[in-house]
């Protein structure tokens, strides 16, 4: 007696005994052919180590005494005879070919959408679209950035999930269901601790600010802070020095941001400036000294990164294209064609187009006393129309050199009460300040952070966690 193997429709291997004239004996056509249907059948499994089914050698699928697993004779030996006389001896079944779920992640480039960074993955456009239907949350999507990454789990072509993290403290999952997709947003919330840093400037500010442990954004910050009042360019020396208390933000204790600044004291040449944050009953938060006045000006000094000044504010400038005698009321910035134009303060906009010799033109007023001037724009930036409300520090449009101008740059003026003034002279305005009745409820929230300003910081303690202490210094409302 010998075997006969069957390859089933639903995939599996069947194994009966066959009688010795049919191809049991000796070699024949018949057993050839059963070699090669027997030889494909354990190929599959071995052709998929990935799938998750060990492979199994066939004398452990064709046992005897009907225990699958037994050791069995070969069957490919004439005297193969089973002890029992079985029909069916044992079913194996082939293993499925499942695509392995894999993670990629994608990082964000420039340029980059959803659509684009879909496409090159192969996902369709139906797939995208009921990605971005799976929850109000999935449309942070859509205002993707550079650097941010997107991971994605796939199943062949399929994508059974994707994760996005907008900021550190959220978390948008999106899974496959039914089909379609769910999302959700996780928020968790992060730990705030209170860092405390000092340095004197030996060489410059920067690495002064790096030896002390702060981040080049925090070193920026602190010069944003006293930026009114200390030339940061021309007038640091040596032996300055600053304190400063700011925020860490961590994650399952792994530190993911830096936060604000609460606290900061600069000395320059002798003079100390210091400043506090504040957040007013109206949720505006400021820098504020401690006597509640405000550490910034109603006004930027210049509205641009320039290159050099052109032609000063001069009333007896004769004109490079006239060739006469013309007021020129205002600063020249010279600049690169396209230069971003700040707002130097906050205001609406009067007026926004072309005027004369000025080329396009935009005409701001700041309150009731001083109004603001840009001119030789090479365009308008979006939106700025009559009536529009703009920031200070805006971009309000870019340098360029239309109506009498010999090369790209700004032509700037500075108006009180209806008088040019010399922008670069003239003793700005500070912003508004702590209202008389808030200075109570400001000198509360900020005694202990200017407290601890005072007290003085050893080098070795320069960057330090603050202990139980000193770290219960309650948040600035």
């Amino acid at each position: 007696m010998g075997y006969r193997i069957y390859i089933k429709k639903d995939c599996k291997a069947v194994v009966y005994r066959v009688p010795d004239w049919w191809g049991g004996g000796r070699f024949n056509p018949r057993l050839l052919g059963i070699g090669i249907v027997m030889s494909v059948g354990f190929a599959v499994p071995m052709i998929a180590p990935d799938s998750g089914v060990a492979y199994t050698p066939r004398a452990e699928i064709i046992g005897h005494g009907n225990e699958v697993g037994a050791s069995a004779p070969n069957v490919y030996a004439e005297s193969l005879e089973p002890p029992q006389p079985l029909e069916e001896i044992v079913t194996a079944t082939l293993p499925d070919r499942v695509p392995e779920a894999l993670w990629t992640s994608v990082k964000v480039a420039n340029g980059d959408n959803l659509s684009t960074i879909f496409s090159r993955l192969g996902f369709t456009a139906t797939t995208l679209d009921a990605i971005l239907a799976s929850s109000d949350e999935a449309a942070r999507l859509n205002q993707l950035h550079p650097g941010q990454t997107l991971k994605f789990q796939v199943a062949g072509n399929e994508l059974l999930a994707l994760q996005f993290e907008p900021n550190a403290r959220d978390s948008l999952e999106i899974e496959r269901s039914g089909n379609g997709y769910v999302g959700s947003l996780i928020t968790t919330e992060l730990d705030s601790r209170l860092r405390q840093s000092s340095a004197e400037i030996t060489s410059s500010l920067f690495l002064a600010g790096q030896e002390a442990g702060m981040s080049d954004g925090l070193i920026m910050d602190l010069v944003a802070i006293f930026g009114w009042d200390v030339d940061f360019a021309l007038d640091i020396w040596e032996g300055d020095h600053f304190k400063v208390i700011y925020e860490e933000y961590y994650k399952n204790n792994v530190k993911v941001s830096d936060g604000s600044i609460l606290a900061a004291e600069f000395s320059n040449r002798g003079k100390v400036y210091r400043a506090v944050r504040y957040t007013s009953a109206d949720g505006r938060a400021g820098y504020f000294s401690d006597t509640g006045a405000s550490m910034r000006r109603a006004f930027l000094r210049t509205p641009l990164n320039f290159t050099r000044i052109s032609s000063g504010f001069n009333l007896q400038r004769r004109h490079p294209i006239l060739s006469r005698i013309r007021a020129h009321r205002g600063v020249d910035y010279a600049a690169p064609m396209g230069t971003p134009i700040r707002a130097t303060g906050d205001g609406v906009v009067t007026y926004a187009g072309r005027k004369g010799g000025y080329g396009n033109t935009l005409l701001l007023r700041h309150g009731s006393a001083y109004d603001t001037l840009y001119g030789h724009m090479s365009r308008f930036a979006r939106g700025m129309k009559k009536g529009a409300r703009v920031a200070q520090g805006d971009v309000i449009g870019y340098v360029g050199m239309t109506g009498l101008a010999t090369g790209p740059h700004l032509h700037y003026e500075f108006q009180v009460n209806g008088t040019h003034r010399n922008p670069l002279t003239i003793a700005l305005p500070r912003a508004e300040g702590i209202p008389a009745d808030q200075i109570g409820k400001f000198e509360a929230a900020t005694a202990p952070l200017l407290a601890q300003l005072g007290e003085s910081l050893q080098a070795a303690d320069a960057m330090v966690v603050l202990s139980e202490d000193t770290a219960n210094i309650p948040a600035v409302p």
